[in-house]
């Protein structure tokens, strides 16, 4: 922790310490100049629309004013009402905080006004009313555990403009004396102590992440949107923080530094929602914001394969900025679908695919036209090399088949602490015409079930070597590394036959063991061969792991000694050929030790075959692995 960073810790306990005593007196009244004009759409939603439970990581929510907004609904435990930032949140003493913070997104209050707009049901209205009315009564100002995190506030002001938007209040204030009275007095207070508190606490250092950016987004819609008597203020700072962090927080590529994919849907949406609140409110964006979103977009088209599914790498934790209860698809495509209409695109619609429900609201019965517009683009797969981030898709296929080959030569992760990131240096997946074989197997978890959250992003659960059964990097904690690796490419070497890939990593210096690794791909023959060369500088003997995570579906069979055979039923076969010196082996769902699992979901997870590899041995060595790609396919 650098000095700098020690000061603003300091000053934050101090302002805590004085907010513990003060926090009764930050109420404000919720005062506007003038109501907000609408810069969003209504959607035309043909289905009919339900809403009794709302999924919390696979758990359901029952949806009513009596929600316990502190429970763990997982655990069955409930977070003390305590001054909100002496609340231990990270043991699971009361429970998983991030269940209790989902729940307190309050996401699901956007499904409920659009089943007040499809039906004009007051009822609906009533719910809305009383759900938010239950909420700030159970949440005094810094009291329980839901003022304690400053996204989880930011998240809370978008999704509230958003309903303010798709229940279009304006038009009902006049007509209905209790709603007004209700936003009066309830929600605008609401709103604008949501304000005060981002605004306050503002993420610096070490947590200038991802938190940061929702920051500064939810300070710039809330300025930008309602009139309230800080409003400027808010707006210019919270533009600010995203002029500065969409350029500091991503490569000029477009790469976001924090190392974790799913993630880039996340935070893409912030920067996607800021600046068309900002062009509809005349508080434009600069070109170089414009131009960095636009290289985000032409990365998840990049990152995005044949089926327009996103390989993991690094976190995961099921984030997203909105939830729309009429609408099954994946948001990296719903975000190709937005700029493909900003940017007039036909590749991103061409992987963007449809005119989906979110975008109908961004944009509107026009935008859908202009969407229909654009011309047909048939996408092919291609090579895409990003040789300074150390990310790398080598791709070869057509319109219906992709062998889509991922390399990871990247940094650990985005500053000090590294968050987000996995100990998974010189690891790869792969996936076959739109399926995953070889795979990142996920997160699972942050702060509760240590195990856990150790195995899932530490370096025996990637396709990479494992020495001594120690991580690339040295683990400090559920969301922090220490002792950082260096990876670097060395070379990329492409020619008419095959492309090859060099890099190497620092993370087992410490042992006296340096690993290289490279990747080739004929392109010819479909094969992909990995050459891994240990250069061990001791005397000692060393014990190394080389596992191979496949997914879940994926069936496996060992055709022989070390050969394996891996497939989908009713697709092409991978052959597997590993080098001679290693004991191998098959594990499914170990927990003694942790080995052989996949999370495809927050807080979920499920037994996975695991083709297990080890070594032991003194001195320097090479093995070879490589993979045949069958144009057969695999019977059931």
């Amino acid at each position: 922790m650098s000095f700098a960073e020690m000061v603003y810790r300091a000053k934050t306990a101090i302002k805590k310490s004085l907010d513990k005593r003060r926090k009764d007196s930050l109420s404000p009244a919720g005062k506007l100049g003038a109501l907000p004009q609408p810069i969003l759409h209504l959607p035309k939603i043909e289905q009919e629309l339900t809403l009794s439970e709302y999924s919390i990581f696979g758990h359901p929510l029952k949806i009513d004013a009596n929600i316990n907004w502190h429970l763990d609904i997982m655990n069955n435990k409930e977070f003390p009402k305590l001054f909100s930032f002496s609340i231990d949140t990270r043991t699971g003493k009361y429970g998983n905080v991030k269940v209790v913070w989902e729940i307190n997104r309050l996401q699901f209050l956007s499904a409920i006004c659009l089943q007040y707009q499809k039906s004009k049901d007051t009822r609906h209205l009533d719910q809305f009313m009383e759900i938010i009315t239950s909420w700030k009564e159970a949440n005094p100002y810094l009291e329980g555990v839901n003022w304690y995190s400053n996204i989880e506030v930011n998240i809370r002001i978008i999704n509230w403009f958003l309903c303010w938007e798709l229940l279009e209040v304006n038009k009902i204030l006049p007509h209905n004396e209790r709603f007004r009275r209700f936003v009066e007095q309830v929600w605008l207070p609401l709103i604008e102590l949501h304000g005060i508190h981002a605004s306050r606490y503002e993420s610096q250092h070490s947590s200038a992440n991802n938190h940061l950016i929702a920051e500064g987004c939810g300070l710039f819609v809330l300025g930008s949107y309602w009139s309230f008597k800080e409003a400027p203020k808010w707006r210019a700072k919270g533009k600010a923080i995203l002029e500065r962090e969409i350029e500091k927080q991503h490569s000029s590529n477009g790469i976001n530094k924090e190392e974790a994919s799913e993630y880039i849907q996340f935070i893409t949406d912030f920067f996607l929602i800021a600046y068309l609140v900002g062009s509809r409110t005349g508080a434009k964006f600069t070109k170089s914001y414009v131009d960095s979103l636009k290289t985000i977009f032409e990365y998840i088209y990049q990152l995005m394969d044949i089926s327009g599914k996103v390989p993991y790498y690094g976190d995961d934790d099921d984030g997203k900025l909105f939830w729309l209860n009429t609408d099954t698809s994946n948001n990296f495509q719903s975000l190709l679908c937005s700029g493909a209409l900003l940017f007039n695109s036909d590749k991103f619609k061409a992987k963007a695919k449809r005119f989906d429900v979110k975008n109908q609201i961004f944009f509107g019965a026009k935008g859908q036209h202009s969407f229909t517009e654009i011309p047909f683009y048939q996408p092919i797969p291609e090579t895409k090399i990003y040789e300074k981030e150390g990310h790398f898709f080598i791709k070869k296929g057509d319109s219906k088949s992709e062998i889509y080959l991922h390399v990871d030569i990247a940094p650990l992760g985005y500053l000090s602490i590294a968050a987000h990131g996995h100990a998974d240096a010189l690891s790869f997946f792969l996936n076959i015409d739109g399926s995953p074989y070889i795979v990142d197997p996920g997160t699972y978890t942050y702060h509760t079930y240590p195990n856990w959250r150790d195995y899932f992003k530490g370096t025996i659960a990637h396709n990479t070597i494992r020495v001594d059964r120690k991580n690339q990097a040295t683990n400090g904690g559920p969301c922090l590394w220490v002792d950082h690796y260096t990876a670097k490419p060395l070379s990329i070497v492409e020619d008419e036959v095959a492309m090859k890939i060099t890099g190497s990593h620092s993370g087992y210096e410490k042992l006296g063991v340096s690993h290289t690794r490279s990747y080739t791909f004929n392109k010819a023959e479909d094969c992909i061969t990995i050459i891994d060369e240990i250069t061990a500088e001791d005397d000692q003997v060393h014990f190394y792991e080389l596992p191979l995570h496949l997914h879940p579906h994926i069936k496996v069979a060992k055709s022989a000694q070390h050969t394996y055979e891996i497939y989908y039923p009713g697709k092409r076969m991978v052959h597997i050929a590993l080098d001679e010196k290693l004991s191998s082996s098959i594990i499914t769902g170990s927990e003694q030790p942790l080995l052989g699992w996949y999370s495809d979901s927050f807080l979920q997870k499920q037994p996975t075959s695991v083709i297990y590899n080890t070594f032991e041995i003194k001195g320097s060595f090479k093995l070879k692995t490589e993979m045949f790609v069958r144009s057969n396919t695999a019977k059931v």
